[in-house]
């Protein structure tokens, strides 16, 4: 009777592993079928994202110029294109290129000092136009500099 016994505790233990293992399996089939499928989302909600960003770059120390580019170009936003900005259309960063934070993404923009950039995303692919040269040369101008900057977005803005 013993034999019979042991044998019986061999096939529990064998069958309980299988219940594990199946059950495991089961487990990781739906965690891995859910998370690609949200992937698949995440990745076409990404390719529908039309918008443009507008990136003010600067250094920790700033001239006139620098903060009269920035002062601008929120007068710009707000003036202009203040119902772009409120639903997302338009997103205006200001960033400080010497925050440990901000170093990814003056990298991507190769901004080593005050730059404007306009990103412009159609269906999750970027355009980065540099509008650096333009913002220094009439940065201290507030009404030729918001003109310009004015055009230059409605442009990109009829190609979204």
């Amino acid at each position: 009777m013993k034999p019979k016994i042991h044998e019986n505790k061999k096939q529990m233990k064998k069958m309980i592993k299988t219940i594990k293992f199946i059950t495991l399996l089961v487990i990781s089939f739906v965690l891995t079928s859910c998370n690609g499928q949200s992937k698949i989302k995440d990745n076409a909600s990404i390719a529908s994202i039309s918008k443009i960003e507008v990136l003010d770059f600067h250094s920790t120390h700033r001239c006139m110029t620098c903060n009269a580019i920035e002062a601008s170009t929120k007068y710009t936003l707000k003036t202009y294109f203040s119902e772009e900005v409120k639903n997302g259309k338009i997103t205006f960063q200001v960033i400080n290129i010497d925050e440990k934070e901000n170093e990814a993404i003056a990298e991507k923009f190769e901004a080593s000092g005050t730059s404007l950039f306009l990103n412009v995303i159609k269906n999750g692919k970027e355009t980065k136009l540099d509008l650096t040269e333009f913002a220094f040369m009439k940065g201290n101008d507030q009404e030729a500099f918001s003109k310009e900057l004015k055009t230059k977005i409605e442009a990109e803005l009829k190609t979204l």
